[in-house]
């Protein structure tokens, strides 16, 4: 019994000399060894790789086993207490085999592999830290001692995990989404940029799509900030948004039952002018939608004839199956309650955007003019002073065809003839559509939620107009095979794998992803014109630009749009004393101009003409430094 004490004392003064403790990670029920000694890394460890072992049922009669053979090992007093005094002083290491436990593989939900110092480490993903630093938390040090345990497991002992491990079971349990996005980081060249970016993630490391959209532009910048180094505070200032609204709209449905949704607006910029930008209706609504949106939105006016700031918004309102002239209406004027403090001709004036149609917008606009009292402006929409011009709502899609002919000009190329696929179904996509086999092209396609619809004859304006109908009516695209037998729908699918040289991609950000990106090299797309924002996912965007497709983002191409609602809002040019005719041709003249400011501030920052990412880049910068003026020139504001 005393010789048993003694190993058990030994035991105690190793563990304390130690200054470190490793695991290697091996499957369920496989031996591994916990090593205890002065500190020196396993050079094993930076060469095994971390894999997610699934959970499996505890095997309580092979652990009971276990610990029996543990005790019998302890009871051989002299054999075990000669080992000790035979080990060499210098080492001080005891190796103690161990049984894989099986709850371990819950504690890997919460880890990360990385590399800290050169070293790769398995870190936690609550408290960011690894091995003994995880017992430092906010609830104390409530840490295991056992050397012998893994830090995960230590870890997992802790307060705050425990408190976070019974939230995750707990919306579990509720049958609530547990949402896991991760950030696709890119790396950057220049340590001023990597800091801008960084500070950005430290700030809001749950904003994925407005780290995204950042990350981009980041990116092309990096030539400007390696010639004026003042630029990185500017662009530092620009990434916070001047205001970000985040309001209860209440409102009740036909049944007479309360209802909550919540409504957003980011004024992300105003240093060129009055914010413009859309209102979104939609379920995935939230903040980093709203800050994405917002400062896209700002580049995109930056570019414009026009000096506008910029602003998105809207609210997680599904305006989809509601009653219209009840639920909708009521719900638009709940969320005008609060939203027309903050708005006005020299401020703030909201436009279109995904669930946001002339509808919402007459009954908005209706709601905002009784509260503000008076009928000064007009939000940019499709009717203006509810006159009837219908130019408004063309000049997006129209703007896009424009814009490809630009592109296909510098190729030596025409647009005739050419096979164009098109995701979305909203008013963009249709006068895509409808400009495109105007100017002699084949669109081919479109698409709702649910799958997308194919025409290998190409889209007419007979069959146009029979699209237009099923949309009105709120039906699925399928109805149009039965008066046109020989398309095609394809149920839960995504039209870029069709054979095409355009696609015109006007559904949503992030609609195309890595295998979408390499299904449109395999099927001879040679440029993507972007309708939505940013529809394009990082990891997409570099299999096309290592493809050479010609990328024509969203803040260039359809900035006609932008440039179109103004002047609805302008005194001096009235919409309604113009022919389609001149319309139109004021619309190529300013997309004309977009793509040549976009292509020389491209050129001069060392990006090629021909280059793939020509257009992305130059419209970065060319917006950037538009805005960047006017900041310096403003003072720190």
């Amino acid at each position: 019994m005393n010789s048993t004490i003694d190993e058990i004392t030994l035991l105690r003064q190793s563990q304390a000399r130690s200054t470190s403790h490793r695991m290697v990670v091996r499957g369920i029920g496989e031996e591994i060894d916990l090593e205890t000694g002065p500190g020196d890394d396993d050079p094993s460890f930076s060469s095994t790789t971390l894999v997610g072992v699934p959970t499996q049922e505890s095997s309580a009669p092979q652990e009971q086993e276990d610990h029996k053979q543990l005790l019998l090992a302890s009871q051989v007093p002299s054999q075990g207490q000669q080992q000790l005094v035979k080990v060499p002083q210098g080492k001080r290491k005891k190796k103690v085999v161990k049984k894989w436990r099986e709850e371990w593989a819950d504690t890997y939900k919460w880890a990360y592999v990385d590399v800290h110092e050169g070293t790769t480490r398995i870190f936690c993903s609550v408290c960011r830290e690894y091995g003994r630093k995880h017992r430092r938390n906010p609830y104390g040090n409530e840490g295991s001692r056992n050397m012998q345990m893994s830090a995960l497991e230590e870890h997992n002992n802790s307060l705050l995990h425990k408190e976070a491990l019974r939230l995750q079971m707990a919306s579990k349990d509720k049958g609530l989404p547990v949402i896991e996005k991760s950030v696709y980081v890119k790396a950057l060249m220049l340590k001023s940029a990597s800091s801008v970016l960084e500070s950005v993630l430290r700030r809001d490391p749950h904003e994925v799509e407005f780290i995204q959209s950042v990350q981009e532009v980041v990116h092309s910048l990096e030539p400007v900030l390696v010639k004026n180094s003042q630029y990185v505070h500017i662009l530092e200032r620009l990434l916070e948004p001047e205001r970000a609204l985040i309001f209860r709209v209440p409102w009740v449905d036909d049944r007479g039952e309360t209802h909550v949704n919540r409504g957003f607006r980011v004024q992300f910029s105003q240093a060129l002018g009055p914010c413009r930008g859309g209102l979104r209706f939609h379920p995935s609504m939230n903040l980093s939608i709203a800050k994405f949106l917002g400062f896209e939105q700002t580049l995109r006016n930056a570019l414009s004839p026009f000096k506008l700031g910029g602003a998105g918004g809207g609210s997680d309102f599904d305006p989809m199956g509601k009653s219209e002239t009840e639920q909708i209406m009521r719900f638009c004027q709940s969320f005008m309650d609060e939203l027309y403090k903050y708005l006005g001709p020299d401020e703030d004036l909201p436009s279109e955007d995904m669930g946001v149609g002339p509808r919402e917008m007459g009954y908005l606009f209706g709601q905002y003019r009784r509260l503000a009292g008076h009928f000064q402006g007009s939000f940019t929409g499709p009717r203006i002073f509810w006159s009837g011009s219908t130019l408004r709502t063309e000049a997006t899609g129209y703007g896009l065809v424009f814009f490809a002919r630009l592109i296909l000009a510098d190729m030596n190329k025409e647009l005739k003839g050419l096979r164009c696929v098109i995701s979305g179904a909203g008013k963009i996509a249709m006068h895509v559509l409808e400009k495109l086999f105007s100017c002699g092209a084949i669109p081919i396609t479109i698409s709702d939620s649910k799958g997308y619809l194919l025409d290998e004859d190409g889209f007419d304006f007979v069959k146009l107009s029979f699209l237009r109908d099923i949309k009105v009516q709120q039906k699925s695209l399928r109805d149009y095979l039965k008066s046109n037998p020989r398309a095609k729908y394809f149920e839960g699918a995504k039209p870029w794998s069709e054979q095409c040289d355009i696609a015109f991609p006007c559904a949503s950000q992030n609609e195309i992803d890595q295998p979408d990106a390499v299904a449109l090299i395999n099927s001879g797309c040679q440029i993507l014109i972007e309708g939505s924002t940013m529809p394009c996912t990082p990891q997409a965007f570099d299999v096309l630009r290592k493809a050479n497709i010609l990328v024509a983002p969203a803040k260039t191409a359809s900035a006609g749009g932008v440039a179109v609602g103004e002047l609805e809002l302008s005194h001096e040019c009235n919409l309604m004393q113009w022919s389609p005719e001149d319309f139109e041709a004021k619309l190529q003249e300013m997309m004309k101009q977009i793509h040549e400011k976009s292509l020389k501030a491209a050129s001069e920052y060392g990006c090629m003409k021909d280059s793939p990412e020509a257009l992305v880049h130059g419209g970065n910068i060319c917006a950037f430094l538009n805005l960047a003026h006017a900041l310096i020139d403003q003072g720190c504001v």
